[in-house]
């Protein structure tokens, strides 16, 4: 069960509600089920509407059912609605009604896609609840790589909670892709200076002769182009954060310049004579190792001190991969709340990543489950949907997951089409009891000798109709003792 919650149906089709009252219960989700006459009567015995995690809705012509999306906006209008089987929602809808439909599902609905339609409700609660509980709501694009409940993420928190509301130079270290600039900007919007301006500079990006323009403005005519004089960072700035990104990419002139403007909170713009006051917090950030460089030569050793006033190390995220399940639903999060697609990633996969060297970080993983919802929307991620650099377990470690959901989907598509040689829920279990995986095991033995007798005893083209691997289908035949030929040509 997604949580303690019930599934409202709303439906005057009888056997739609016992058709998908059976689903529920063997999704082992809590049901209500009701006709469009009765569901208010029904609800308002519910202690609170925040009982029911989404409403279906189904049995309707479009013009009843426009009624009762209205009548469930009314009631609650935090709660996702699901239709059943309306195809796309009618363009004359108003928009405020066709907002509201979370999803559709087509009848009969596909195992994976009612999976999802749930999955995507309890998000869209949780989001809701969010930002109606008063709560803070967070700025864009932070504290994604800062999700975690490992130790190093931990401490990164803790030295960022003593440090924000002070002007203490930080210094950020860590590889490329851990989020120092997630860092940065969290400093700055928990400082007394959030009002104030966030200006990031990259300084490895930035040409050596344009640095110095760039860093401090220049007067008109102070070189060839210099048309008209031009605000530098450091004004662009003023009242709030300078991130001086990639210090260790500062050629050794300017990091001269740099450590006077730190030391006497004041500078020129290039061509002028004018002083101009320093009112920035620095904070800077690097991926080199800035005390090796000082030993070649490469650093001032004096700015060093000077900027690693504060020092914040972030960690690499293959020394946190117990935050990677974390980050994976922040990240999906992200993108459902984007309208960007939405996925889900099995154990076998978030296992496989977990073994992955992330030499991209967070930003890495950021960009594989992107690709991910592009490649696979609204699909599951298995091992066999991941990249071959990300796939550490040999897809024979999935043989029991996909066992599982095997029996489960030929289970729930038999339910659906009420053809399942199984027990139905009006029916009493028998006096002894059911063993139930035998019985799902049964149904599974069944269908896969049902897809090779369809094919002519041929594996691959049985694996195929059962949308399962080959080397799975192998695996369930040796368990069940089935033999049959494994190519046409045999």
């Amino acid at each position: 069960m997604l949580q303690e919650t019930k599934l409202l149906l709303i439906s005057d089709d009888l056997d739609q509600r016992k058709a998908f009252g059976a689903i529920f219960d063997f999704l082992d989700e809590e049901s209500i089920l009701t006709d469009s006459a009765r569901w208010q009567g029904v609800v308002g015995a519910l202690e609170s509407s925040r009982e029911v995690l989404c409403v279906f809705l189904g049995g309707e012509d479009a013009g009843t059912l426009l009624e009762l999306v209205r009548d469930v906006d009314a009631w609650d209008a935090s709660v996702p609605i699901v239709m059943l089987g309306l195809g796309n929602v009618p363009a004359s809808w108003p928009a405020e009604q066709r907002q509201r439909i979370l999803c559709r599902l087509e009848l009969p609905p596909r195992y994976n896609r009612m999976l999802d339609c749930l999955h995507r409700a309890q998000v869209y609660r949780e989001v809701y609840a969010e930002a109606s509980s008063g709560r803070t709501r967070r700025e864009t694009n932070l504290f994604r790589s800062l999700v975690g409940n490992s130790r190093s993420v931990h401490a990164v928190r803790q030295m960022m909670q003593q440090v924000a509301g002070t002007e203490a130079n930080v210094l950020i270290l860590g590889e490329s892709g851990t989020g120092k600039e997630v860092v940065a900007r969290n400093l700055h919007y928990n400082s007394d200076r959030k009002e104030g301006p966030f200006v990031p500079v990259n300084c490895g990006a930035i040409p050596a002769e344009l640095l110095e323009s760039e860093l401090f403005g220049h007067e008109k005519g102070a070189f060839t182009g210099a048309i008209s004089a031009r605000d530098g960072r450091f004004e662009l700035a003023r009242g709030g954060t300078l991130f001086l990104d990639e210090i260790g990419d500062m050629p050794l002139p300017m990091q001269v310049k740099i450590l006077r403007v730190l030391q006497e909170r004041k500078f020129e713009r290039v061509g002028g004579n004018k002083s101009i006051e320093a009112d920035v917090r620095v904070i800077a950030a690097t991926h080199r190792d800035l005390e090796a460089m000082i030993a070649e030569g490469k650093f001032r050793e004096d700015l060093y001190y000077r900027l690693n006033v504060f020092p914040i190390e972030m960690p690499a995220l293959r020394e946190r991969t117990e935050d990677i399940p974390l980050l994976i639903n922040e990240l999906v999060m992200r993108m459902e709340k984007e309208k960007r697609g939405s996925i889900r990633f099995n154990a076998a996969a978030i296992m496989s990543l977990c073994q992955h060297d992330w030499s991209g970080n967070v930003r890495e993983l950021a960009n594989l489950v992107e690709r991910m919802a592009i490649m696979h929307p609204h699909g599951v991620i298995g091992i066999s949907e991941l990249p071959k650099k990300y796939r550490y377990i040999e897809e024979d470690a999935e043989v029991q997951e996909m066992r599982e959901e095997l029996s489960e989907r030929a289970v729930l598509n038999e339910l659906i089409q009420g053809q399942a040689p199984v027990i139905s829920a009006e029916q009493a279990l028998p006096e002894e009891g059911i063993d139930l995986r035998e019985h799902l095991a049964n149904i599974e033995q069944s269908l896969i000798e049902k897809a090779l007798d369809e094919v002519g005893g041929v594996v691959a083209r049985a694996a195929e109709r059962l949308q399962v691997r080959r080397t799975t289908l192998v695996e369930k035949m040796r368990k069940y003792g089935i033999n049959r030929r494994d190519d046409a040509g045999s």
